[in-house]
């Protein structure tokens, strides 16, 4: 009961006090307050992108990987992913790996068609940036993706080379405005016609993966309308349960490298590569934004360390008498300093608080931008709510030792 009497004695003494020092308080909270947004909010931005990246590339089947050529140069930052310029994965070389791999698993063949088409049904049409993928009737499948409408391909139409599409819902809000059902429609992509047999179940978008906005036909009608030089394939493995995709990888390794005629002397020239290994690179790489707000917060911190001890020390020289008083009718010296370091400690929450909630505003801006989840950073928040405390307790001490160590007679006669 005494503890909690001192407590709320402190506490009032400490309002007081800082109404007494409206301006200079709240210039100290603000400072802190700025220093606290940005690490919150950088941080809370930075669980929101991972949060994004992560549900993006669990969509795509957490124990699903890809076997691809290594002809692409991919770079994150300072970091080479891959460097080597290999032969692209041929036709047959695919067909052949499916006809071979005899492993429990999904094996879907897909191609590029183009990364930024325009696709057009009767007077409506879209920007030209929509990606057409060659595919077989395993690929939605081992991709993530789910009918909503229609149906999926299969075996008939891929060896038949039938002129058929399926396209997502972001591709029907565009396309058929009018509420129109797009089964049986025809589309045009490129030069060829094709029939809508089936819509996507709504996957959503973002910056990286375009969920909604595609297009995908059968890869042997693509060959036909999309043919390129060295035209180049990917495979994509699910295996029957995430056990055994270690497994699965090892298997799909041996099966390709015969199926490419290596030697055994001979470097692997194909990636494979797991679902989730580029979230990963690209969460990697989230910790040096981490850093820089780290950096950021603790220096803005230490500017208002140094501000808020400044504050106490005025605030002792300009309260000199009124400790003589308290001082001369009994108060001690340690009741003295725990009032101002109270009063430090107090600034420091409030601008804390402060802080707090604007970081978590900006970082959840930044969410909802991307199209993440509303997210309340308990983690930042206490780191928040402590890096107050030490501040509060680092700026008090010296001017709360000042105050409590006044000779009192000295203290009263201060003008």
């Amino acid at each position: 009961m005494k503890f909690l009497n001192l407590l709320q004695e402190n506490l009032r003494i400490s309002t007081k006090s800082i109404r007494s020092n409206i301006v200079r308080a709240i210039l100290t909270m603000l400072i802190i307050g700025f220093g606290i947004m940005a690490l919150v909010g950088i941080l809370t931005a930075i669980d929101a992108i991972r949060n994004s990246i992560t549900t993006e590339f669990a969509r795509m089947g957490s124990n699903t990987f890809t076997i691809e050529s290594r002809s692409m140069n991919v770079q994150i930052g300072n970091k080479h992913y891959r460097r080597k310029n290999h032969q692209y994965i041929s036709y047959r070389q695919a067909e052949e790996f499916k006809e071979t791999f005899q492993f429990p698993a999904v094996v879907s063949i897909w191609t590029w068609a183009s990364g930024a088409s325009t696709i057009k049904y009767e007077s409506e049409k879209t920007n030209p940036n929509i990606p057409v993928y060659g595919v077989d009737e395993n690929y939605l499948v081992t991709a993530g993706y789910e009918i909503g409408e229609g149906r999926n391909f299969n075996i008939s139409d891929i060896q038949m080379n039938r002129s058929y599409a399926i396209i997502g819902q972001g591709l029907v809000k565009l396309l058929f405005k009018k509420n129109e059902n797009p089964l049986d429609k025809v589309i045009t992509v490129g030069s060829g016609k094709f029939k809508i047999i089936g819509v996507l179940a709504e996957k959503g978008s973002s910056q990286q993966m375009q969920g909604d906005r595609l297009c995908v036909l059968p890869y042997t009608t693509v060959r036909q309308y999309f043919s390129r030089p060295r035209m180049g394939y990917s495979i994509n493995v699910t295996p029957g349960s995430p056990e055994l995709l270690d497994a699965a990888v090892g298997e799909a390794e041996g099966v390709f490298r015969i199926v490419r005629d290596l030697d055994p002397v001979d470097e692997t020239d194909f990636n494979i590569t797991q679902s989730d290994s580029l979230a990963n690179m690209l969460i990697e790489n989230l910790k040096f934004i981490a850093i820089a707000a780290m950096i950021i917060g603790i220096i803005t911190l230490f500017g208002a360390a140094v501000g808020l001890m400044n504050i106490m020390l005025v605030s002792v020289t300009e309260r000199t008498r009124e400790i003589g008083i308290r001082k001369a009718i009994g108060a001690k010296a340690k009741t003295i300093k725990q009032q101002f370091l109270f009063e430090a400690i107090v600034i420091g929450q409030l601008g804390g608080i402060l802080g707090i909630i604007f970081g978590i505003l900006i970082g959840n801006l930044v969410s909802m931008i991307i199209g993440s989840a509303f997210i309340i950073p308990w983690i930042w928040i206490l780191l928040g709510v402590l890096l107050c405390l030490i501040v509060g307790i680092v700026s008090g001490y010296f001017p709360a030792q000042k105050a409590s160590k006044l000779d009192p007679i000295i203290a009263l006669r201060y003008e």
